[in-house]
């Protein structure tokens, strides 16, 4: 799946005054729901104002198609882009389509479709002179198919900043036992001409990860490449969406600390996000309808240092690693996050300040992990400087989360957190 090939309408949604901490007058906004039926894997382009989406197949054809003046909807399904089976395919689902525009102006869809010669899912092109298609297959034969890797799924189109074409996709190795990669190919103009050999950006963590890793995409940004790929059981809620950083464009790849989405980060609002797709302000996914298959998603996505954050999804701020006044940090900590606390905030001008970052203008849900053996304690949170709010944190004799709604400005902000009474230990800050 590429990113939007144009300017993406970035949706701001102003709720309540910004830069003050606690009541806000609107919940935090999360992720929505715009497709509600089975609609995974989708892949989103804008072409002349509309937009355009894409997905595995389902009950709307072997490769549904859908459009909306807006990412938010209303998003009208329109039926099929790839109404004949290529020659080359059998009988089964095709899989997680990409869709981008060539330098000669067509439309090139790339598919995953299962293989009449070798029983595996391989990877496969088409051509349309407009989004909408018809497409048409480019070859009798697979674009990317070798049995004995398990097959290739998730085709991802990238144009790099010099104009230079690359194919993206995933060994499906995790189906016949073994290791799941994702390849970087370079290609002509044309897509589906290749130039030179792969060279392989991640590779499956094993346990830790299921032993998948897929669905990539890959965006630009100023000081580095970042990755998009899903990892876990698709069937279900272990589904999720990471990110990799590098300087280089072959890599190495650095992952991130924690998901980008999950079950967890959302609190349950999305089961198993992944699949995703990326265009400038906003994040698609699928995620677990009951009785309904998997349904698209959208939520806003901003950029702190080039690093993706996504409404709605909890992004944790380490409190050690903030700035600290009249307290301490205590390492080796049983439990904690990081295994380590902010501690000793328990007297006048004793203070914890921590930088978060806002995809856009708007309510936020700031959660403090910490514990409170001694009783009760509050401390006075301000945002930006601005007017304070109390965090109550009832005693309790383990880890435990407040939480209180702020609103916050797009881009980075200044969240302190300063005594009142009591004596408590912040393990971290969440921003959702």
């Amino acid at each position: 799946m590429g990113a939007l090939r144009a300017t993406v309408l970035t949706v701001v949604f102003a709720l309540g005054a910004t830069g003050v901490a606690g009541a806000t007058g609107a919940e935090a906004v999360g992720p929505r729901l715009v497709i509600g039926e089975d609609f995974p894997d989708p892949e989103v382009i804008l072409v002349d104002g509309t937009y355009h989406a894409y997905s595995t197949s389902s009950g709307r054809g072997r490769v549904p198609h859908a459009t909306s003046s807006s990412p938010l909807g209303p998003w009208t399904i329109r039926g099929d882009v790839l109404p004949h089976k290529p020659a080359w395919a059998g009988d089964g689902g095709f899989w997680a389509p990409d869709v981008s525009l060539r330098s000669d102006g067509r439309f090139l869809l790339y598919f995953t479709g299962p293989s009449a010669a070798v029983g595996r899912m391989c990877l496969g092109a088409a051509l349309a002179d407009g989004p909408g298609g018809p497409f048409t297959a480019t070859s009798d034969q697979p674009l990317v198919c070798d049995a004995t890797e398990g097959g290739a799924i998730d085709p991802a189109s990238f144009v790099d900043a010099d104009g230079t074409r690359y194919l993206l996709y995933k060994n499906d190795g995790n189906a016949i036992g073994r290791r799941a990669s994702i390849w970087l190919q370079r290609t002509e103009a044309d897509g589906i001409s290749f130039v030179g050999g792969r060279v392989g950006l991640l590779h499956d963590l094993g346990a830790e990860e299921q032993g998948v890793v897929e669905a990539p995409v890959l965006v630009r940004r100023p000081s580095q490449y970042v990755l998009f790929f899903s990892s876990g059981a698709y069937a279900g809620p272990d589904y999720r969406t990471g990110y990799a950083v590098s300087r280089s464009l072959t890599g190495s790849y650095a992952r991130a600390e924690r998901p980008l989405m999950s079950t967890a980060g959302f609190d349950g609002a999305v089961v198993g996000p992944g699949g995703q797709d990326v265009g400038d302000g906003h994040v698609f996914f699928h995620g677990h309808l009951a009785g309904l298959g998997r349904g698209t998603y959208v939520a806003e996505l901003g950029w702190a240092d080039d690093r993706p954050v996504v409404r709605g999804s909890r992004v944790r701020y380490e409190a050690e690693r903030g700035v600290v006044h009249r307290a301490v940090v205590r390492t080796g900590v049983e439990g904690a996050s990081g295994g380590a606390v902010v501690s000793g905030l328990a007297e006048v001008g004793s203070r914890l300040e921590v930088r978060v970052f806002a995809p856009v203008d708007g309510a936020y849900a700031v959660s403090i992990g910490y514990s409170a053996r001694a009783g009760d304690a509050r401390h006075a949170l301000t945002v930006n400087g601005g007017a304070a709010a109390v965090v109550d944190y009832p005693g309790s004799g383990t880890w435990a989360r407040a939480t209180v709604d702020v609103a916050l400005t797009a881009g980075f902000n200044d969240l302190r957190l300063r005594y009142l009474d009591g004596a408590v230990e912040v393990d971290y800050l969440e921003v959702a």
